[in-house]
């Protein structure tokens, strides 16, 4: 049985809540941040008078971000007990990935083909390389956390540049178990780098016109972190199930 760790309050870094909007997203976004970050490991009790302190706020809208943590499977709520954030997933992790990569095969496909076409808006293209620049600076500075969030950014701009930004807002509520999964992964010597590769072939092919070339580079891409899911679970059996 799972050891429940008290959560130290002084571990949840919530930004100022903007008082002109509602409370209970912005709990739910700064919570989600923290646990896909893993700064609120699986395991941590989610006490919510500690929460309501913390932030500020009634209990209403930690209720209300906490019901929707729930429904992502981040948390695990044990009525008149106890909010748990919940162990990593790999089934859960297994269905976000095969989702996300059946998006996103098609939608480089679809900026690739779109690239071919005389006229075609490419602005989308030094945006996303100026991000593979700043992941570049983040990973000198091995700051995982800040390298993690441009990735995210970067697949959510493909998405957009695609037209589909609300299928990236579909992938990104299904996937808190795989982007945690792959937070374990991330420091693991040549990952980052490995990402960082990546992200340029599949850019590079888009730009080139070349669909299929950029659907290989995007399956390699989102293959790496699955294809390690037993040794990442051998290293942190507290944090993976499943």
């Amino acid at each position: 049985m799972r050891t429940l760790r008290s959560m130290n309050v002084t571990a949840i870094q919530p930004l100022p809540l903007d008082r002109a909007r509602q409370a209970a997203p912005q709990v739910f976004e700064r919570l989600r941040e923290q646990i896909i970050a893993l700064t609120l490991a699986p395991g941590t009790v989610l006490a919510r008078n500690e929460l309501m302190a913390q932030f500020g706020v009634s209990q209403t809208p930690i209720r209300d971000a906490l019901l929707k943590l729930a429904e992502e499977g981040l948390v695990d709520i044990f009525p008149q007990h106890a909010t748990v954030v919940s162990p990593i997933d790999l089934p859960a992790a297994q269905q976000a990935h095969f989702l996300r990569r059946s998006v996103e095969l098609e939608v480089v496909r679809t900026l690739a083909l779109r690239a071919r076409e005389s006229g075609a808006d490419r602005s989308f293209v030094p945006r996303l390389q100026a991000l593979i620049a700043r992941q570049r600076a983040m990973l000198d500075a091995q700051d995982f956390e800040s390298f993690a969030e441009t990735d995210q950014s970067l697949h959510r701009q493909l998405c957009e540049a695609a037209e589909v930004p609300d299928l990236w807002a579909l992938i990104r509520s299904r996937s808190g178990h795989l982007d945690r999964l792959r937070r374990l992964h991330l420091p693991v010597p040549g990952k980052a780098q490995s990402i960082l590769d990546d992200h340029a072939r599949i850019l590079a092919a888009i730009a080139d016109g070349d669909a299929d070339r950029a659907q290989e580079a995007l399956r390699q891409h989102l293959s790496g972190t699955l294809a390690q899911a037993d040794e990442i679970r051998a290293r942190f059996p507290d944090y993976v199930r499943g």
